[in-house]
């Protein structure tokens, strides 16, 4: 088995989570920048699951190593699941994290439902062909207005109404507990614990 997973990412925090899950299988987990590698795929799947494989198969195949990869992001019921896999650049590549959050609140004005959640998809490729793949989902509401300091993307606005908070106002354990990521990461642990028994 490869002491190595390569995590398609340049994301510190991500590579902590999965440093984390991957070292109780005696695997270190890498960025590509780690191994000199270059692998950027386009986006170009319709689904969370598909974006995940793609980028997955692109570092598997430029390292020679199994890699990991996710896509996640934000679907609004009153947008019909949007912005969806468009999450990351919403309103165009021009606006940041809030001018994002912002643009959301604004278009849900008179909204009859705020309902929405998250979805994460993780998709794990191995240099034979296997695939693993996991996916989470936390459901929620849009808030009326961004609430809490923590957090990234929509956490702001991003509300549930089991912790009568929005992600940004919950503790990193708090959020880890409940998020659609911290379920993903979950469900890939144990289905890669199952694999790599065999």
């Amino acid at each position: 088995m490869a002491e190595k997973f390569v995590l398609a990412t340049h994301n510190p925090g991500k590579l902590k989570e999965m440093s984390a899950i991957l070292s109780r299988f005696g695997v270190e987990a890498v960025m590509p920048a780690d191994l000199d590698i270059r692998a950027e795929a386009e986006e170009t799947g319709e689904t969370f699951a598909e974006n995940a494989l793609i980028k997955a198969r692109a570092v598997c195949a430029a390292a020679g190593l199994p890699a990991i990869a996710d896509d996640s992001g934000l679907c609004v019921d009153a947008l019909n699941g949007g912005p969806g896999v468009h999450s990351a650049r919403y309103g165009g590549g021009e606006l940041d994290d809030r001018g994002r959050y912002l643009l959301l609140l604004n278009s849900l004005r008179g909204a009859p439902s705020r309902s929405a959640h998250f979805t994460c998809a993780v998709a794990c490729v191995f240099p034979g062909g296997d695939v693993l793949t996991a996916e989470g989902r936390c459901d929620g509401a849009i808030a009326y207005a961004p609430m809490g300091t923590d957090g990234f993307g929509y956490d702001p606005v991003f509300f549930v109404p089991d912790k009568a908070k929005t992600f940004a106002q919950m503790t990193e354990e708090e959020k880890a507990s409940i998020s659609h990521r911290g379920k993903a990461l979950k469900e890939f642990a144990d289905k890669l614990e199952t694999y790599l028994k065999k």
